[in-house]
């Protein structure tokens, strides 16, 4: 099953966030080579600067989607004021599909 992970920047959280980033892109290469991961990319402000992050997983549950959430560096540093998990069902451009 796939889960949207839908993480929102806390304010002011760039600095944290360009911070923490190199943890975090070497997490989601873990993830990509497990076969866990098949999106992520940051949500943009107006400004074009990241203001928070879309990652979809491959998870049995949604406690493992959660724990994947909870283990990202982004989130261990504190970066995001909230983040939402959403079962999700990719049906166009799927290449697994």
């Amino acid at each position: 099953m796939l889960f949207a992970l839908l993480c929102t920047d806390r304010p002011g959280g760039l600095q944290l966030r360009l911070d923490t980033r190199p943890a975090h892109v070497a997490y989601l290469n873990d993830l990509n080579a497990k076969g866990i991961l098949k999106i992520a990319g940051p949500f943009l402000g107006a400004d074009a600067k990241p203001t928070g992050s879309l990652v979809i997983v491959k998870a049995e549950t949604l406690e493992e989607a959660k724990a994947i959430a909870e283990d990202d560096p982004y989130a261990k540093a504190g970066l995001f004021s909230n983040v939402e998990i959403k079962a999700y069902n990719w049906v166009f451009n799927n290449p697994e599909a």
